[in-house]
């Protein structure tokens, strides 16, 4: 359930070589950074604008003029950036993303029509195509005992050798609002969180999480 072919389209994202013979989304967040840094130096001058050292915009994207841009970032064609944006750097935005206003991003990779509009926080994490994360969710990356992070699939814990691991969401995951995904959590494609929602640990393809005693299969 939580195997990089199991949760993600790769064709819809800018970043497909990023994932090449790795078996879980978590691993690519070591080399996020120097992955930007390498394809920008590729991309094409006629589509992108490159006005930063180590940030590359394509032509096609919106970036409001209060949003901080940190590298290394890529925003890809048509993605908007609002308004006050914080992009910390190490940054993939996905064709067609929205970045919504006063949305912080660090280390992560958002695939094509990813939606993070309105007072999130996207640290260390993988979304997948067509993620929503409703106004006010946010991913925890941190434990707050600062051990090493475990994806905790049922029968199969794994450990990440990592103290950062944020959320793993798949294709077309919707997050409610207000909702906190604790380190290391990851929702199947197609899943959906009830807003005001605490996650931890997996959560199948095809579910609802209402809470964590009542996750029932979407029908």
């Amino acid at each position: 359930m939580v195997k990089i072919e199991e949760l993600y389209d790769l064709d819809k994202t800018i970043a497909k070589e990023l994932f090449n013979g790795k078996t879980y989304p978590w691993e690519v967040l070591p080399e996020i950074s120097d992955f930007i840094l390498k394809l920008g130096e590729t991309l094409s001058l006629e589509k992108f604008d490159h006005p930063a050292e180590g940030v590359w915009i394509a032509k096609s994207a919106k970036v409001f003029a209060s949003a901080y841009i940190g590298a290394p970032c890529i925003i890809d064609e048509e993605a908007e950036v609002r308004q006050c944006a914080f992009i910390r750097g190490s940054a993939i935005v996905g064709k067609g993303a929205v970045v919504g206003n006063s949305t912080e991003l660090k280390n992560v990779v958002l695939f094509d029509k990813v939606q993070v509009p309105h007072y999130n926080y996207v640290g260390d994490s993988v979304l997948g195509f067509k993620a929503h994360m409703g106004a006010g969710s946010i991913t925890s990356n941190v434990k707050s005992d600062k051990t090493l992070v475990v994806i905790k699939e049922p029968g199969n814990p794994i450990e990440t050798k990592r103290k950062k691991v944020g959320a793993m969401l798949g294709d077309n995951v919707e997050v409610g609002c207000n909702s906190v995904l604790n380190p290391g959590t990851v929702i199947g494609r197609g899943s959906s969180v009830y807003p005001t929602s605490c996650v931890r640990g997996v959560i199948p393809e095809g579910h609802i999480y209402k809470d964590k005693d009542n996750i029932v299969k979407r029908t």
